[in-house]
């Protein structure tokens, strides 16, 4: 569910690097161990590639795991890139996301993008010049690289067909059937010993004539699901194959309109896998993964029409998709869900929705709508500038986030979410000739902890910052983020906490300006 806009604006360059530091006399103690940008955590999002048991997700070492991630799009459009490489660079979109505790990364792409003369377009190739030149699946490579770098997992969404819309079934006459097998297992070959890409959604949101069991092989999507999985599985039987649903269920596979047929969201009716489940090759591989979706992207609904709102939002989970869960069947991942938050049943559907979900390692898992702030009737957990977070969205969420590190986020509030309160100061340390050491300090000014932080800054004087300690320090252009380590991820009401960079300057070495933390604004 996709409408974007493009933009290219040249700005600034990357510089990612790190050190293994111990400064007396400085900010850290001698001796300390400091993050290494790139380097992943010992608990990073689940060792290896990951299985199921029952309900309950597991790593190669059988500890749960659980998926919380996020959506950022792109790889499906015309544009043949993720968004908002025109505006950053995708190491710091990564970064960024790190820095907020997802653990994964739903990447949709469509099968258009492989083919010759899908020029990727929309890039700031100074913000992003490892991407110059690169095809589009060149650039999936770079991105899951990346990501598996820093410890998150990666989800492969095929979206669509071609870059121009989506499709009910699973195949166009331009795309057909051979095609989107072939395209997987390309992908599963290509990713076969990167257990950073855990799993395949094999097609997005089957709706309109796709049915669930009624065994016609042009239109059953639980059919197409078998084929497609199996041919996965049989060159990489390590992937989870993630398997959404249709849009309505009922006798002999009626459609929207028809007598009988009960409708749900495109892609979020899971009521026939009860009866008729998927069946794979390999086992302990299936996940099933809905979609559901808030009135902002469609009023009419009658779960949210009826008088009875909001005890309808519950009896509708669980008989379209959450009984998977519940009767330990499978386990289910919300593959989608997003809202702009604007009306007052939009916030008491997210709040329930993600209550319904569950907390911790045994809760269902999810993959919001979106990253991007360019989705039409959602808008993004970034805001219009690219940059900066919608925090009352990310608030909402971030109780029921597993970062990397593997620490749950400390479940849902019974008061409304807080904005943050802070003050961000920068002390230059010492400096000569052509380098610097500075500290930042953050403060939490506010009465509420704020548990897993980024702060930014922007310098004017084109700075260029070579180390970091205490935590992660990455630059991107002219801004500066020093994201939490392990260690110090929570700020407790009145505590500061510093980290502290070196770099070059030209000459003239003015002092930053821009502090946020967490994408809001500090003093």
């Amino acid at each position: 569910m996709n409408w974007e806009r493009s933009q290219t604006t040249p700005d600034g360059g990357t510089v990612k690097t790190t050190l293994r530091l111990a400064v007396a006399g400085l900010f850290l103690a001698a001796g300390t161990a400091v993050a290494i940008t790139g380097q992943t955590s010992a608990h990073a999002a689940g060792a290896g590639y990951w299985h199921t048991s029952g309900r309950q997700l597991l790593d190669a070492n059988n500890q749960p795991v659980r998926v919380t991630g996020i959506n950022w799009f792109g790889l499906e459009t015309a544009n043949h890139s993720p968004h908002g490489l025109w505006s950053r660079g995708y190491r710091d979109m990564l970064d960024q996301i790190r820095g907020l505790r997802y653990n994964t990364l739903r990447l949709p792409f469509a099968s258009q993008l492989f083919d010759a003369g899908s020029t990727p377009n929309s890039i700031d190739y100074v913000k992003n010049p490892d991407l110059q030149g690169l095809s589009g699946l060149q650039i999936m490579d770079r991105l899951i690289a990346y990501a598996g770098q820093i410890g998150l997992k990666v989800i492969l969404d095929r979206h669509r067909p071609d870059s121009g819309s989506q499709s009910a079934l699973w195949y166009t006459a331009q795309y057909p059937e051979s095609r989107w097998i072939s395209d997987w297992r390309m992908l599963a070959q290509r990713y076969a010993n990167n257990p950073t890409v855990i799993g395949a959604d094999l097609h997005n949101e089957p709706h309109d004539t796709a049915c669930w069991g009624c065994g016609d092989t042009a239109r059953d999507w639980r059919l197409a699901a078998e084929r497609a999985g199996n041919a996965i599985l049989a060159v990489n039987p390590n992937m989870l194959i993630f398997v959404e649903g249709i849009e309505c269920w009922g006798p002999g596979g009626v459609t929207e309109g028809q007598p009988g047929a009960d409708c749900n969201w495109w892609g979020g009716n899971l009521q026939g896998a009860r009866d008729y489940p998927v069946r794979l090759n390999v086992a302990n591989r299936l996940v099933y993964s809905p979609h559901d979706y808030a009135m902002s992207v469609y009023p009419n609904q009658p779960w949210f029409t009826s008088p009875d709102f909001p005890a309808t939002l519950a009896p509708h989970w669980t008989k379209n998709w959450g009984y998977l869960h519940r009767d330990n069947i499978a386990p289910v991942m919300l593959g989608e869900f997003g809202t702009t938050l604007q009306q007052a049943k939009d916030q008491t559907w997210l709040r329930l929705l993600m209550e319904y979900l569950g907390t911790g390692t045994g809760g269902m898992g999810f993959t919001y709508w979106s990253w991007n702030p360019n989705s039409g009737d959602t808008g993004g957990i970034l805001n219009d500038d690219w940059t900066t977070v919608n925090t009352t969205k990310q608030a909402y969420l971030s109780p029921y986030l597993i970062p990397i590190d593997g620490t749950p986020g400390p479940g849902p509030s019974s008061s409304p979410p807080q904005p943050l309160s802070c003050r961000i100061e920068y002390r230059l340390v010492d400096q000569w000739a052509t380098g610097f050491v500075a500290e930042v300090r953050v403060t939490n000014t506010g009465t509420a902890a704020v548990t897993g932080w980024t702060a930014r800054y922007t310098y004017s004087g084109g700075q260029q910052v070579s180390n970091g300690w205490n935590a992660t320090v990455t630059q991107s252009g002219a801004t500066v983020s020093g994201t939490n380590v392990d260690w110090n991820r929570t700020i407790a009401p009145s505590q500061t906490v510093s980290f502290g960079v070196q770099g070059t300057h030209g000459g003239a070495n003015p002092p930053p300006g821009a502090f946020t933390l967490n994408g809001q604004a500090c003093g």
